[in-house]
């Protein structure tokens, strides 16, 4: 199998078992419609090893660890399995590791599908593939989608409450010896008698989680406005609040040199699940996919405030097999983008007007073209952002789409 593709599934248990150069630890999900879980009981690993339909399986160390699932026995209400893996050494990413995703017959062995993800980094949990139900059918599909803070990011997503762990007690230092009192002696005070109340109360909750390192895990717009760093993610979804439908993504830029014009192209890409390219809107064919994605025109000069050029993309729209889009500038005229300043993209809400993120260049390379940001499909259906500044030598948006393609 490849990312994004799907089976029908000929068994009715099925397992799924993750091998790898090193010992992995294998999960799994119980998902509703809204991609969550319907509490903490939906996650299935080593300390809780059975749920509704779905089981997991230890390999003790000689051999993978496993999920089962019974399709039968899946609860109503829950649409989609999600089987994840992470390494068990703390801290070990999937740098170097190619973990393989076997999905048996749990009756006689037989296997049904495999998949290895492509292009893994430094990724310490992977989602690697979904047992999902569609018009009464179940389906398997490969995702291979890499998380960079662990089997914790994984389940945070889906709505597991995760704990940190208690720091440990400072150590109490032994009082200065006193001198011995001269008065009568002074009786305590007896100790308190216990609230029965107190007793009762909820945990107080753990503190917010700090704040992800430059370029490191992925962030959320329940805070407002984000400002990105190259290679940093965020999820383009408010508490509570439906997912975005419509976006514009603004770019613009200034000459470095005071006086003089350059001109540059902006562009986004379309892919499919196996990053083949389905089509590119530019200067050239401002809308695409029936009008799904629309560019709002050519600017000559980069002068001028706001933005120079604006994309406005309909995620309602999008058909199904579009699941990434990378937002690109070149330029035509062969001018590098060490004369560029203040280059820029911008993420704004297409319903309100609001600044979502905003990504500013902040290097310069001598070349053509740039990779600003990609939008890619996550498989619970909402859409991540991901701030890139990666410099290809094109000066058009044709000759974007393969290194484009390679970064998605």
């Amino acid at each position: 199998m490849t990312p994004g593709s799907n089976i029908p599934l000929t068994a009715a248990r099925v397992a799924v078992d993750v091998t790898a150069p090193v010992r992995l630890d294998v999960s799994g999900l119980l998902l509703t419609a809204d991609g969550k879980v319907r509490s903490d009981n939906d996650f299935i690993f080593y300390n809780q090893p059975t749920g509704q339909g779905v089981t997991y399986r230890s390999g003790g160390g000689t051999s993978p660890d496993a999920i089962t699932v019974d399709t039968a026995s899946v609860p109503p209400g829950i649409e989609k399995i999600v089987v994840t893996a992470s390494p068990d050494a703390a801290g070990q990413s999937f740098q170097g590791v190619e973990p393989t995703a076997t999905i048996r017959n749990a009756d006689d062995g037989s296997v049904l599908a495999t998949f290895t993800p492509p292009q893994l980094g430094t990724e310490t949990a992977l989602v690697i593939v979904e047992i999902y139900l569609r018009n009464g059918a179940w389906k398997a599909r490969a995702v291979g989608q890499g998380y960079s803070n662990g089997l914790a990011g994984i389940a945070t997503d889906f709505g597991v409450t995760v704990e940190e762990p208690a720091p440990a007690p400072a150590p109490v230092q032994p009082a200065a010896p006193m001198a011995p009192p001269t008065g009568p002696p002074v009786q305590a005070p007896p100790p308190p008698t216990a609230d029965p109340r107190m007793a009762q109360q909820p945990p107080a909750p753990p503190a917010a989680p700090a704040a992800p390192a430059p370029g490191a895990g992925k962030i959320n717009l329940d805070k407002g406005r984000v400002n990105l760093q190259k290679n940093q993610t965020v999820s383009l979804v408010k508490g509570g609040r439906p997912l975005l439908s419509q976006v514009k993504m603004g770019l613009g830029w200034e000459p470095a040199f005071r006086g003089k014009d350059i001109d540059l192209d902006a562009s986004v890409i379309a892919y499919g699940p196996q990053r083949n390219h389905i089509d590119s809107c530019y200067f050239g064919k401002l809308k695409i996919l029936k009008g799904a994605i629309k560019h709002s025109g050519d600017n000559l000069t980069g002068e001028g405030g706001g933005d120079d050029e604006v994309i406005v993309v309909d995620l309602g729209a999008l058909p199904q097999d579009v699941t990434g889009l990378v937002f690109t500038v070149n330029s035509f005229s062969g001018q590098k983008f060490t004369e560029v300043a203040k280059a820029y993209c911008r993420l704004i809400d297409g319903a309100t007007g609001e600044e979502l993120v905003r990504f500013d260049l902040t290097n310069a390379e001598a070349q053509t073209g740039v990779m600003m940001a990609k939008l890619v499909r996550q498989f619970t259906g909402e859409w991540d952002m991901t701030a890139m500044g990666d410099f290809v030598k094109s000066r058009t948006v044709r000759g974007m789409v393969k290194p484009a393609a390679q970064a998605l």
